[in-house]
């Protein structure tokens, strides 16, 4: 059949038969993952919760992992990364995702004013080391914040589907409770498992909720006194990643937490004595002085416009052609010299003088 498909992709040259056949319905592909907006719902006034119908090359996700999402805007593809928020036993094959409108975010803010149903997004399939073991752990603390929430959501929904008897406790922040996304889902598995415990922790409002203020010590000896015991999955922003951290290595536990950043880190600058040389993109004609960004920082300052997702690494939708110089990985630290490889733009810069196809 490979061969088959292989031999009609190549008489539909110069486009594959996927572009042939979106003309007739864009949920028609042989190769490409896509999906359709089945539903749309806002649950608080920042956010909102799509239903996606994947096409049949979707292979399912475990709880916890990610997916690439890709709009058209304005011409030109944007993809972002999001957790699904839904169990991974989702009977019906579909995937939810919440998007959060954050105010630079321009995937984020376009899906908030434009999505409907009907319309037809790109995909890839799950990707992630942010997982839950198997088996499963005998107790286990969610901790989550603002649009972290999704991951961990997802983790408690496939735990109650899997009938897990263990003890769960999620942990969620938030500024109050308008910002809480999956407010009344939270509370209806709160009410309907004796096993689960919603503790939810507002940082500016002082009435309702269980727990008020920023996350410390106490808030842990509330909700879970037994986390020391337990797994816990954590993800959040940055502030509260960091605290949480910092507590579990004191405790001498860090090897329980585990994380999911939703937000890049701070990236590390480049030393001064390395911010030398050009930087060309061949296929535009346009150069520039390396000024210690990444490359993708110094493209889009070149007025150029190369796709990209996460910019933390993750998603690989920035990756270009390196024809030659050395780039540094300011995650790893690593360098690469060689002449014609792929390297991703948000998390590479320059050492020197550095050629892109682009």
């Amino acid at each position: 059949m490979t061969g088959l498909l292989d031999a009609v992709e190549a008489l539909a040259t110069p486009h594959g038969l996927d572009r042939y056949l979106e003309l007739v319905n864009p949920m028609w592909t042989v190769r490409e993952l896509r999906a359709e907006v089945e539903c749309v719902h806002r649950s608080t006034d920042d956010s909102i919760t799509l239903t996606l119908r994947p096409t049949r090359q979707w292979q399912g996700f475990r709880a916890g992992q990610f997916v690439n999402v890709s709009v058209d805007i304005d011409g030109v593809r944007r993809t972002r990364c999001y957790s699904p928020a839904c169990s991974q036993h989702r009977r019906d094959g579909r995937i939810e995702i919440t998007v959060k409108a954050h105010p630079q975010g321009l995937v984020s803010q376009y899906l908030h004013a434009h999505a409907r149903r009907g319309m037809v997004l790109g995909l890839s399939q799950a990707d992630g080391a942010f997982a839950l073991p198997s088996p499963r752990p005998s107790r286990v603390l969610l901790v989550s914040g603002g649009s972290g929430i999704t991951p961990v959501l997802s983790m408690l929904r496939t735990l109650v589907d899997e009938h897990y008897d263990g003890e769960i406790v999620f942990l969620h922040y938030a500024f109050d409770e308008q910002h809480v996304a999956h407010l009344d889902d939270l509370r209806a598995l709160d009410a309907a498992h004796d096993n689960v415990r919603v503790v939810l922790a507002y940082t500016e409002q002082q009435l309702g909720g269980d727990l008020h203020g920023l996350f410390g010590h106490a808030h842990l000896a509330e909700a879970a006194p037994w986390h020391r015991d337990a797994e816990t999955y954590l993800c959040g922003p940055a502030p509260l990643m960091q605290a949480v951290r910092e507590h579990y290595d004191g405790l001498g536990i860090g090897h329980r937490l585990h994380s999911e950043d939703f937000a890049p880190a701070p990236l590390a600058p480049l030393p001064a004595q390395d911010a030398t040389g050009d930087v060309t993109f061949t296929r535009s004609g346009t150069s520039a002085t390396n000024d210690g960004g990444t490359l993708l920082e110094q493209a889009e300052a070149a007025g150029l416009r190369p796709e990209f997702g996460c910019r933390m690494g993750i998603c690989f939708s920035c990756t270009q052609v390196k024809s030659s110089g050395c780039t540094r990985n300011v995650r790893t630290g690593e360098t690469n010299s060689d002449p014609d490889v792929e390297v991703q733009l948000c998390i590479n810069v320059p050492v020197g003088d550095v050629a892109l196809d682009l």
